[in-house]
């Protein structure tokens, strides 16, 4: 058995089967941006990825340590292998001058909170940048982002906004929206780090709305607005900044479970789901309304 982290296994499945394999994951699994995610779940070393199709039959990814063997809980056999694919990684980053970009995590996530960081990268810091070994935080392990995740906070830039639970459920009773709260976030998070360094002109955004949207949402406020963003799905895979704030965001959000899982003394799921619903009722009658 490879036992490869970077192994890597695609399986093929009918309807019902596929149906199966994502009850069995969905406790395990965080929001996708991507339109053609259904979800995607970190079980241990191994990452679960299900994507969407309007064919007769779906597609599930298997990549870590030991994909091979938590794929063949669901197929007899696997498929003939083939020459590896090169994913796309921090490699193919297609602009490696002085830039800033952002992304966010935790969103639908019911227990934590949703984060937004932006990150400043200087051609000087890319050699560090794959010394550590960043790439999208989606394709690399919690473990893994959690071992350097220290290292990035110390030696990088970066602007980190937290909107809690709490903050985020009064802004979409005043009339706001994920998008809305999203945008806002996010230029606020790039507005902070343009304050010290207002010369740098390429500014990144993982792209979650179009850019009409994005700007539509802004100027509601008395916050500054940042001009000449360029927006890009999967942002991380082409500029380094954006697979930086990537990291950094799911580094926090990680961060934030582990202390609330500490003071509360149990472990909270990730996503949201009938086991989070579950968890949810067992921490209210623990801690009570007013502290739930």
């Amino acid at each position: 058995m490879n036992n490869d982290m970077r192994e890597y296994i695609t399986i093929k499945i009918d309807l019902d089967t596929y149906e199966k394999i994502k009850e069995h994951y969905l406790p395990l699994a965080e929001e996708s941006s991507d339109d053609y995610i259904d979800f995607i779940a970190h079980k241990d070393e191994i990452i679960i990825t299900g994507y969407l199709s309007t064919k007769t039959y779906r597609k599930v990814t298997f990549k870590g340590q030991d994909a091979s063997k938590e794929a063949l809980l669901w197929v007899e056999e696997l498929p003939e292998k083939k020459e590896k694919k090169k994913a796309p990684t921090k490699s193919q980053w297609i602009d490696l001058n002085e830039q800033i970009g952002s992304d966010e995590v935790g969103v639908g996530d019911f227990f934590f909170p949703m984060i937004v960081v932006a990150a400043k990268v200087r051609p000087s810091d890319l050699k560090k940048l794959r010394e550590l070994g960043v790439d999208d935080s989606k394709r690399m392990t919690d473990k893994k982002i959690m071992e350097i995740g220290p290292a990035l906070i110390s030696n990088f830039e970066y602007s980190a906004l937290t909107l809690s639970n709490q903050k985020y459920n009064e802004m979409i009773e005043k009339g706001e929206n994920l998008n809305s709260l999203k945008a806002k976030m996010h230029n606020r998070a790039l507005a902070n780090l343009l304050r010290h360094t207002p010369d740098i002109y390429r500014i990144y955004v993982d792209q979650f709305c179009s850019e009409k949207k994005f700007y539509s949402y802004l100027g509601k406020d008395d916050e500054p607005i940042v001009k000449g963003i360029a927006f890009l799905t999967k942002g991380e895979t082409y500029f380094p900044s954006v697979a930086l704030a990537s990291v950094i965001a799911r580094y926090s959000f990680l961060k934030k479970r582990e202390e609330l899982n500490q003071r509360l003394e149990m472990e909270l799921p990730l996503g949201a789901s009938s086991r989070v619903d579950k968890v949810g009722k067992e921490l209210l009658e623990k801690v009570g309304q007013d502290r739930f």
